[in-house]
């Protein structure tokens, strides 16, 4: 269900909020060039205003919130882990990966452009996310600007999100146990969201053993976004989830709902859900935005 179906006017708000703002910022960022890498920036505006949850940007700009970061630093941040979501969704939907044909409820970019325009698009997103967090206009000191790019570098990379994938892969040919699985997901889905916290804490120049219950929080929120993941493409809707469901099953691969079955992997979800907020006890109201993410994970359909 949606943010505004659970009757969570805050989250309503901030969902509204984050998908305006970070639309409004890609549009200003990447205009159209009046030469002949025009189809290469209009595909990567194609693949960013527009679409998607916004949920890595929310988290980053609700933690930095929460330690008193000005809003536009948040939101270049933001921006540029977003950009590496967007990337690697322009990869993961290509033929050589996993072949989708529909993305936010449109044509997926390789179908609406091209192969060749859908990779440059999705490199030249990976490297408009360093370029954006280098840059002094983000935040002027220097030790933060080279923390934020090593924290979304190693989220992204083989020790993270590209390692997910090579798992995931593999997945197809393999017979993954639990454990597998969870390790897989942790680097696929939970290594991006991990780093939304880790960059909004980084940002507020919280010092690493300050961090340990948030990346508590970002670890079971991980897990619990990829199980809902599984839910929604085991029994859901293609038209409100905007892409197809079934694959997995289909593709033979292991996940949360084939190994734990759809009720357990849902109360499992919850589980994790109730142990994310317990990390935010230290927090008073100023975590109630992250309090309510945690729970929308589990309830939305998409």
């Amino acid at each position: 269900m949606s943010a505004l179906a659970t009757g969570d006017s805050l989250l309503a708000e901030a969902l509204t909020a984050i998908a305006a703002e970070v639309d409004a910022a890609y549009d200003a960022m990447l205009p159209v060039p009046d030469d002949a890498r025009a189809r290469l920036f209009e595909a990567m505006r194609y693949a960013t205003i527009g679409g998607g949850k916004r949920l890595r940007p929310l988290l980053l700009t609700a933690v930095a919130a929460m330690y008193g970061v000005e809003r536009e630093a948040a939101i270049r941040a933001a921006i540029a882990l977003e950009s590496i979501h967007v990337y690697s969704l322009i990869h993961d939907d290509l033929p050589c990966m996993d072949d989708d044909a529909l993305r936010h409820g449109k044509p997926t970019l390789h179908l609406a452009f091209d192969e060749a325009t859908a990779v440059l698009a999705g490199d030249s997103l990976h490297d408009f996310a360093f370029e954006i967090l280098s840059d002094p206009a983000t935040c002027a000191d220097p030790f933060t600007r080279i923390e934020l790019v090593r924290a979304l570098a190693c989220a992204s990379g083989a020790h993270g999100m590209a390692g997910g994938q090579m798992m995931d892969l593999v997945a197809e040919e393999s017979e993954f146990d639990l454990p597998t699985v969870t390790r897989l997901q942790q680097l696929k889905t939970g290594a991006l969201l991990g780093a939304a916290v880790e960059m909004g804490a980084i940002l507020g120049h919280v010092q690493p053993a300050g961090r340990t219950h948030l990346r508590g929080y970002a670890r079971d929120i991980g897990l619990a976004f990829q199980i809902a993941d599984d839910l929604i493409d085991h029994e859901g809707d293609a038209t409100l989830a905007g892409k197809a469901v079934g694959k997995d099953a289909e593709a033979g691969k292991e996940t949360f709902v084939s190994l734990l079955g759809a009720d357990r992997a849902r109360e499992q979800a919850r589980m994790l859900v109730d142990q994310a907020v317990s990390h935010l006890a230290q927090h008073g109201a100023e975590a109630d935005l992250l309090r309510s993410v945690a729970r929308f994970i589990v309830e939305r359909d998409r």
